[in-house]
């Protein structure tokens, strides 16, 4: 079987989702329940023809700036801006021309029903998310590129624009979103695309991610079917590769927030399902002694988080004020007991802290050496609420 370039590849994804925008595809979907409230304002059009394996949507806050990697349809474009509301903004990337216009037909009626218009389409590869193609499209209107020179002066535009105008800046969003695309993305290009994916989403921002994954490795041979390419098959990613991805680009908190119990579909005895997941960004930075603790609530006897810190469950462990920060919010903040300092350490004194091993945290370096306290309870033992 002849081996699939990348030119093949990306051409059957393309002619395939170009047809998928004129007429519904149920191949190239996954059953997903969204919720009702948010389907009302969006023209069935969309709906119809909205392919996805996964409603990442619902880790969507009020005001965020939310990124769509392969927006398609716009349909979770479309359900995002309901969530964010006016203070907040969407903005849906893809590299489709037709599936862009269809979701952009419909942004005019859709703004209206809301009452507020804060969203935007643009033409982009998801893995070189500092290039517009509508630009690059202008300037070879313009400037067609018929020399060895004027290929020269192309590229040099190009990472112009990358550089001084990126499509999408350095961490400019809080929360990127993508359904049922990164499969699509040659695997070549699926390091990079998860840098861009870092690159672009804020400190202390997060991604969620649905997709779909195997369970084995694919063989070349079903790599080299650009039909399946274009169906979400040849290019899904090991299911551990897929998390180990994220890892790689500077996450953490990395979680498997769904999974599908059955396949999506199987193929030479390879189980390929949709997952869910997501990963947040921001634990960069110097580590700062501020007498701060964290105390594991349990199940398990110990954990690791992605920083290599243990924490034993029930114990005070002793932890910097940016590892502190981390484990004391999302996503991991409903298994962790906060002990903060009884006098706070002001930042400008804070000493330099070594992150390396296990260490205990002795309850007198969160009270202070010198803490001599008594203070009676009152309403006796149990408290005015009843027996502890």
């Amino acid at each position: 079987m002849p081996r699939t370039t990348k030119l093949d590849s990306e051409k059957a994804v393309r002619s395939r989702y170009t047809q998928a925008a004129r007429a519904r595809e149920p191949a190239l979907c996954c059953p997903v329940s969204y919720d009702p409230r948010y389907l009302e304002v969006i023209p069935e059009e969309i709906l119809e023809r909205d392919y996805g394996c996964g409603d990442p949507s619902r880790f969507v806050q009020p005001g965020d700036t939310v990124l769509d990697l392969g927006s398609g349809s716009g349909k979770i474009c479309y359900i995002a801006a309901q969530i964010v509301g006016r203070r907040g903004q969407v903005i849906g990337v893809d590299f489709n021309g037709e599936m862009l216009a269809l979701a952009r037909r419909h942004q005019p009626t859709i703004a209206e029903r809301l009452g507020y218009d804060n969203m935007v389409f643009h033409r982009a590869r998801i893995q070189d998310l500092a290039l517009s193609l509508e630009e690059v499209d202008a300037y070879l209107k313009a400037r067609p590129v018929r020399t060895a020179e004027q290929l020269a002066e192309f590229e040099a535009f190009t990472q112009r624009l990358r550089t001084s105008a990126p499509l999408i800046p350095n961490e400019s969003v809080d929360v990127i979103l993508s359904n049922c695309v990164l499969n699509l993305v040659r695997d070549a290009d699926k390091e990079r695309l998860f840098a861009e994916t870092y690159r672009v989403v804020k400190r202390g921002g997060r991604v969620a991610i649905s997709d779909i994954v195997s369970d084995e490795d694919v063989p070349t041979e079903l790599k080299a079917d650009a039909k399946l390419w274009s169906g979400c098959i040849a290019g899904a990613m090991r299911e551990d590769r897929f998390l180990e991805a994220f890892e790689r680009a500077g996450f953490y908190g990395i979680e498997v927030v769904k999974y599908g119990e059955k396949p999506w579909q199987t193929v030479r005895g390879i189980q390929f399902r949709a997952v869910t997941a997501t990963a947040w960004k921001g634990k960069e930075g110097p580590c700062l002694e501020r007498y701060q603790a964290v105390i594991y609530k349990g199940p398990w006897k110990e954990v690791r988080d992605d920083d290599g810190h243990v924490l034993q469950r029930g114990h005070r462990m002793a932890v910097c004020d940016k590892t502190y920060t981390i484990l004391t919010r999302a996503p991991y903040a409903d298994d962790i007991i906060p002990a903060p300092p009884l006098r706070e350490v002001p930042l400008s004194k804070a000493q330099a802290f070594s992150c390396r091993g296990v260490a205990l945290r002795d309850p007198r370096e969160t009270k202070g050496k010198r803490y001599r306290k008594t203070i009676a309870a009152k309403g006796g033992p149990c408290g005015p609420e009843g027996c502890c």
